[in-house]
C-alpha cells in the first residue's frame, strides 16, 4: 500500500467514530516535500476527544505505538506494520482551531516566533474525510488575504527582540558566550531564528510554515528576501561551535540585512 492509500485507509476508520468531524492530511507528504525520513501527519478534529481505548484500537497490531502522547497537541503515534510508514496523529477540537484562526485573521494577535502555522497547516492541509462540509467552510475561511494588521503586530512583536531590547536575543548570545554556556547559546539562537523567519513570512504576507526547510522555502516562494539570507543563517548555525565572539557578529549581520530589507518595504517598526 502507498502511503497516499494508508492514510485514507487510515482516516477511514477513524470516520466511524461519532465524535470525529473531519481528517485531514498535512505535513509533507500533503507539500510534495516528502523524503525518505517523512512520516504521515494526520489531524483528527473531533466534537470530543476520542477515549483511550477507541484510539488504542487502530494501532492494536503496530510493531511499536504510542497512544495518549500529550508533549504537544494531544496525539498517537505508530509505526505501520505493513509497510513499515510511521504515522503521526493529533487531534484537535473543532472549537479550538477555530479559535487559532480567529486568533490571527480576526484579532490580528502575534506570537514570539510562529505567528501563523496554525493558519497555514488549515490551509495546506487536505481533507481525508469531512463528514458535515465543516473542514471545507474552515479552510474558506482561512483563504483570505493577510491582514496588514496582522503583519504589523507579528513585526513589532518580533523584531524589537532581535537587538535592540535589554533583553534582546543578541544579548543573551552574548552573555551566553561569556558565561561560556552553550546550552543557553544553542537556545537563544534558535528563538532569535524562530523570530526572523516569523518577520520575513509576514514581510511576504505568507503563513508561517514551521520549522521545516526555512531557507529553502523561503527561496523558492518569497519575494522579498534579506541579502544573502542563506549565508548569514548558515554563517550564525557555524558559529555555534565557537567559544569566541563569532556568534555575535554572525546574528548581527542577520539581524542587518533583516533591518535593511524593512526599511526598503517601509515598514520597519518603531523601537
Amino acid at each position: 500500500m502507498s502511503a497516499r492509500g494508508l492514510a485514507q485507509a487510515t482516516a477511514d476508520r477513524y470516520a466511524k467514530f461519532k465524535e470525529v468531524e473531519a481528517v485531514a492530511l498535512s505535513g509533507s507528504r500533503n507539500t510534495q516535500q516528502d523524503d525518505v525520513f517523512s512520516d504521515i501527519d494526520l489531524y483528527v478534529y473531533t466534537s470530543a476527544l476520542l477515549p483511550l481505548e477507541q484510539r488504542a484500537q487502530l494501532t492494536a497490531d503496530s510493531p511499536r505505538a504510542e497512544v495518549g502522547n500529550n508533549f504537544w497537541e494531544p496525539g498517537d503515534e505508530w509505526i505501520d506494520p505493513a509497510t513499515g510508514i510511521s504515522l503521526d496523529v493529533m487531534f484537535r477540537d473543532q472549537r479550538w482551531i477555530e479559535d487559532q484562526l480567529d486568533r490571527v485573521l480576526v484579532h490580528h494577535a502575534a506570537s514570539v516566533g510562529y505567528s501563523t502555522c496554525f493558519w497555514y497547516n488549515v490551509l495546506h492541509s487536505e481533507a481525508l474525510f469531512d463528514r458535515a462540509g465543516w473542514f471545507q467552510v474552515l479552510q474558506t475561511r482561512a483563504r483570505v488575504s493577510y491582514p496588514p494588521e496582522l503583519k504589523s503586530a507579528i513585526l513589532a512583536k518580533n523584531f524589537p527582540i532581535l537587538r535592540s531590547n535589554m533583553s534582546s536575543y543578541i544579548h543573551q548570545i552574548d552573555l551566553a558566550i561569556a558565561r561560556k554556556d552553550p546550552v543557553s547559546l544553542n537556545h537563544r539562537v534558535a528563538a532569535l531564528l524562530a523570530s526572523y523567519f516569523d518577520i520575513l513570512f509576514a514581510v511576504n504576507e505568507m503563513p508561517n510554515p514551521g520549522e521545516k526547510r526555512l531557507v529553502q522555502y523561503v527561496e523558492a516562494n518569497c519575494s522579498k528576501q534579506p541579502k544573502g539570507m542563506r549565508q548569514d543563517v548558515e554563517s550564525l548555525l557555524r558559529s555555534l561551535s565557537r567559544t569566541d565572539t563569532t556568534s555575535v557578529a554572525a546574528a548581527s549581520s542577520l539581524v542587518a540585512s533583516l533591518e535593511a530589507l524593512l526599511r526598503a518595504e517601509k515598514v520597519l517598526p518603531s523601537q
